[in-house]
């Protein structure tokens, strides 16, 4: 860090560098600190340009008639125009004006880390920082700092209030913080909502979008600029989500979540909030490859991490979706230790590495009523002791589930005996739900209230070795770094509305890797295999979204290939067991890892078509996934991302000619042959279709 005010302006160049001459002309050693002093004036700093590290992104900070702007240039063009910074309070004045410079504090990081799991094994923290201190000229003459971090691939700020005198316990009403489009792009977003991300997609221009939940994404009409906006490190902090300016066409604004009384945020100082994210790439395909929003997160906070293990799980979840099963006692209820145990022994048949006991605990009927759940004590035709030893007999692991109904304050008061009895049983996967109203009343899902309850399920479930996949949840910010037990999150219109709504459309498949994956990973529970309903059984209506749906608007080629497309490092069977047996297509959702050591995305076009491959962690075998949307394609694939010394036999799942997602999703074709790395791919999609490969090493 950079204490002086010489290098508030020339970062970590020495001062001796400019010793030798200015202009052409020798200056003396002593003569030329003068200069420099002199040079960062409060005039002088109240305008710099933080560069990332290749140069290509440009963050400009002002001080405009005493209020501190930024801007942003990508590639020599403007992205973002002059926008506004501050934060506004209850009981005391704002700080968005009346400001002037003290310091500007430059720093430089170049360092790698690993993930305990992920995406890729080894990620790159490449970033040129500046911390801006801020103080009012006049009056109580308080103190903000704005931090920005400038990456190859994007940008992060934040503010910081430090503790001073003035300024104690603060009530933040308004978070003044703008993004200014330069242009009109075309604009992926689903609208604000304080309570559920479950929404489809929508595809309009900047200037037609009034309100949008982050990430929100952004292209330009010549496709040389993708822009997503998001947030990092949502700590102790309201969630984000964006509001247009009244009589703007393309200035959008922060818009916090609110407590009940209408304050955005309650805290204290010293505070900083979460990183403001701008994630920037010339292509598609590297805002998916982008490691921006986990780089603004802490490093890894658990000190023994032998227990966080990636898994793939099956479960009765899908035939409570159906209408099949019920999650309440009874003659249908799923969740039974006869049919655990079924599920038990297809997983250690199958590859698979976990059971998920949805609907075990007593409570369900009781749906809507204050303190309804009970976390300790099973339905009487579930003996969680009987299953937990017959598992562990198979060398199986049990997903045990909490579903709170939104009623986190009672999950608060049992939350230690709750996770005391999984520790007693060496249960160590925790599935969460919050489908209802929130109580205490009032409060939203996505406040302030509420990302505090998230983080300390996550936090006390790291004691007792649980990791955690979160549905209802605050959306991802990349906190799986700091705690990665917080493995996956729902947070997405997912597979379970397939089963009562109208279904999602194929499009919807080829929109979330650019907009909500970028966020963190997705439990979307692929992996159905009766696509039109024709092994289901008898199915009942249970919510007033059932439209008597009659599919699952992909092929059977297309569910295999999300298991690489859609990340995740729990990954779920999701369809009944019995559907799965004897289908060869299976296969693949036997082999496919949920740890990978690199990731790459080969062709991408947002709301299209999309093929990711990943390398496996523990092998030198490659998976792919590819899809598309409504329309069938056929896409060139360039396989020199494999070892060049090495031969691979790729084991092809692919639709067929006569596969189509409305009418005809179930034919595929399984072949092999043989590839290398100098080879290139013809990979046919049928309409709503996809592919998925293994490219296994020959040894």
């Amino acid at each position: 860090m950079y204490k002086s005010k010489a290098n508030c302006l020339f970062g970590n160049k020495s001062l001796i560098n400019y010793s030798n001459n200015i202009s052409g002309m020798k200056i003396p050693f002593l003569i030329l600190i003068g200069l420099l002093l002199t040079s960062c004036s409060k005039k002088e700093v109240s305008s710099l340009m933080i560069n990332s590290p290749d140069k290509k992104i440009q963050v400009h900070f002002d001080i405009t008639n005493t209020k501190p702007v930024y801007s942003v240039t990508f590639e020599g063009k403007k992205i973002i125009n002059g926008s506004k910074l501050g934060l506004e309070f209850k009981h005391q004045e704002p700080l968005t004006g009346n400001f002037e410079v003290t310091e500007v504090v430059r720093n430089t990081v170049d360092k790698k880390w690993e993930q305990v799991w992920g995406e890729k094994k080894e990620v790159r923290n490449h970033y040129n920082e500046a911390l801006i201190r801020l103080k009012e000229k006049s009056g109580n003459k308080r103190k903000l700092n704005i931090v920005f971090r400038v990456f190859d691939d994007g940008l992060g700020f934040s503010y910081e209030i430090p503790k001073q005198d003035t300024l104690d316990s603060l009530y933040i009403t308004n978070e003044v913080t703008e993004f200014g489009l330069s242009d009109n792009y075309t604009t992926w977003f689903i609208p604000a909502n304080y309570e559920s991300y479950e929404a489809l997609y929508q595809n309009k221009l900047a200037s037609e979008v009034e309100s949008a939940n982050t990430p929100i994404t952004f292209e330009s009409a010549d496709k040389s600029v993708f822009v997503s906006i998001h947030e990092a490190n949502l700590t102790d902090y309201a969630g984000m989500t964006l509001k247009k300016q009244p009589g703007s066409d393309l200035n959008f604004e922060a818009d916090l979540v609110p407590w009940p009384d209408g304050v955005k945020v309650k805290t204290k100082t010293p505070m900083s909030t979460p990183w403001r994210t701008i994630q920037i790439s010339n292509s598609a395909e590297k805002l998916i490859e982008s490691t921006l929003i986990l780089n603004l997160n802490e490093p890894n906070k658990l000190k023994d991490v032998s227990w966080v293990k990636p898994c793939k799980y099956i479960g009765v979840w899908w035939g409570m979706h159906l209408g099949v099963h019920t999650w309440t006692l009874g003659e249908q209820h799923g969740a039974t230790t006869k049919r655990m145990k079924e599920y038990i022994d297809f997983a250690s048949e199958n590859n698979i590495d976990a059971v998920l006991a949805e609907g075990w605990s007593t409570g369900w009927e009781k749906w809507g009523k204050p303190k309804a759940f009970d976390f300790v004590t099973p339905y009487e035709d579930f003996d969680l002791k009987e299953i937990v030893a017959h598992a562990k007999k198979k060398d199986v692991k049990i997903m045990g589930h909490h579903e709170t109904g939104g009623d986190a304050q009672y999950y608060d008061q049992q939350i230690k005996e709750a996770f005391e009895l999984y520790k007693s049983m060496g249960i160590n996967y925790l599935k969460t739900g919050y489908a209802g109203p929130i109580q205490p009343s009032k409060q939203y899902h996505h406040g302030q209230y509420m990302v505090n309850h998230y983080r300390k399920v996550v936090e006390t479930a790291a004691r007792y070795r649980l990791n955690v996949n979160a549905h209802e949840p605050i959306k991802p910010t990349g906190i799986r770094r700091t705690y990665p037990n917080m493995m996956s999150r729902e947070g997405a219109r997912g597979m379970e509305w397939n089963g009562w709504s109208e279904g999602n459309p194929p499009e919807h498949h080829t929109i979330l890797p650019f907009t909500r994956i970028l966020a963190g990973p997705l439990d979307y529970t692929p992996g159905i295999f009766d696509l039109l309903y024709k092994n289901a059984g008898k199915r009942v209506k249970w919510n007033n979204l059932d439209k008597g749906n009659s599919g699952i608007n992909t092929t059977l080629s297309k569910q295999l290939a999300l298991y690489v497309v859609f990340y995740s490092p729990l990954q779920m069977a999701s369809d009944l067991i019995k559907n799965y047996k004897d289908q060869p297509a299976f296969q693949f959702i036997r082999d496919v890892p949920v740890d990978w050591e690199n990731t790459k995305v080969l062709n991408a076009q947002i709301g299209d078509y999309v093929t990711i491959v990943r390398k496996d962690i523990n092998s030198d075998d490659w998976y792919l996934g590819a899809i598309t949307d409504e329309n069938e394609r056929e896409l060139n694939v360039k396989l020199d991302f494999l070892d060049h010394k090495k031969e691979f036999i790729a084991e092809r799942y692919k639709d067929t000619k006569d596969s189509h997602w409305k009418n005809n999703p179930y034919p595929l074709q399984i072949l092999k042959q043989k590839v290398s790395y100098n080879d290139t791919l013809s990979i046919k999609l049928a309409a709503g279709g996809g592919q998925a490969i293994r490219f296994k090493a020959v040894q």
